[in-house]
């Protein structure tokens, strides 16, 4: 019975040293791994804010020194391992790359992570009132909307229903129309001097016609979206959405990309951005199967305000549950002249001219 207890004690020696060693090499492995503590993955940091930067090291490899980079560009160098912040101002929002570049032993490493850069505050809330309301064509399955010298300019969409049109806001006759062929759906448009630019849904092509006649007079090739959505002018270049947080702006001559900005509230980023007007050198937007226009900053991509227009139209206008997702809100027209804001919707009996007021 002894001589058991004793084989029985060696084996339990035997078995705790295998597993101290064991521990031992799992701990002198940790010390070489090196990773991000801070900032984890994903991080959101509103726009302005300082964010922590720390690494971990692993103790048995030399640093000499560590340079920080945001996305290429080169922020700050350190000779030692110490935590820094590292600031977000001047940095456009949405994602952005965050690298430690390690030196030591006459070698490199680069270790990563990344943060989103959101606006700095909740956006300013409003809501309206009705000054009046408009007659509109119930028909027409509305993507774009202008209000020039004394006009609506409307893009109706649809396949086999899109046509450009040229509306009395007073009666709400169509005096002109143009109708596209059966294969494209009309999408946003914008009018350049004495000229109407029309994008299509999904058909990658833009349509340029003459304001005055509706003359279709070129037409060009539309890449710059993974769809086509909205278009504005604001008398030098061209916005455009695809309905992402995107926001593209297109050269006035050529209609082909030459800058961007990413939307983003406090919050995160805004999706489905749709038809467009800018008012007050400020982008109103459209967010698509919602009762929300976005005020933007053009500058940042910040939403700054946001409208809500719920109630517009009485809750049971439309019937069915298709027509109620699918005839949604969308279309903004700005008078310059007399400041008056015009909104509509798809398939709407009415254009409201409608103020602003803060919640």
């Amino acid at each position: 019975m002894r001589f058991g207890l004793k084989i029985n004690s060696i084996k339990s020696f035997i078995f705790i040293g295998i597993a101290l060693a064991f521990v031992s090499s799992c701990k002198d492995s940790s010390t070489t791994y090196r990773s991000f503590i801070s900032p984890m993955t994903g991080l959101n940091v509103p726009s302005g804010n300082e964010f922590d930067v720390k690494v971990q090291f692993g103790a048995e490899q030399k640093v000499d020194s560590v340079v920080y980079l945001i996305d290429t560009i080169r922020v700050v160098s350190k000779a030692d391992t110490s935590a820094i912040k590292l600031k977000t101002e001047g940095l456009k929002l949405g994602n952005h790359l965050v690298t430690a570049r390690i030196f030591g032993a006459g070698k490199s490493e680069d270790l990563t992570s990344n943060i989103n850069v959101l606006a700095a505050q909740a956006p300013t809330e409003y809501t309206y009132r009705v000054i009046k309301t408009l007659p509109h064509d119930t028909s027409s399955y509305v993507e774009g909307l202008e209000y020039h010298d004394g006009f609506f300019y409307e893009s109706a969409g649809d396949y086999g229903h899109s046509s450009l049109r040229k509306v009395d806001p007073s009666t709400g006759k169509i005096l002109q129309k143009a109708d596209l062929d059966k294969q494209y759906f009309g999408e946003g448009i914008t009018v350049i001097g004495n000229k109407i630019i029309q994008l299509t849904y999904r058909e990658k092509v833009g349509f340029v016609y003459d304001k005055a006649t509706f003359k279709k007079l070129s037409e060009f090739s539309y890449t710059t979206g993974r769809e086509g959505w909205g278009l504005a002018f604001d008398g030098q270049k061209v916005y455009n959405t695809d309905g992402s947080n995107t926001i593209f702006f297109l050269n006035k001559d050529t209609y082909q990309k030459i800058g961007s900005i990413d939307v983003f509230d406090n919050k995160g980023p805004i999706q489905n951005l749709n038809e467009l007007e800018i008012i007050d050198e400020k982008i109103y937007a459209n967010v698509y199967t919602t009762n929300d226009i976005l005020i933007i900053n053009p500058e940042t991509g910040a939403v700054e305000s946001k409208i809500d227009l719920s109630g517009l139209l009485p809750a049971d206008y439309f019937k069915t549950e298709d027509a109620k997702a699918n005839n949604v809100l969308n279309g903004i027209a700005y008078d310059k002249a007399t400041k008056r804001l015009f909104v509509a919707g798809k398939k709407w009996p009415h254009i409201f001219q409608i103020e602003l007021i803060k919640k």
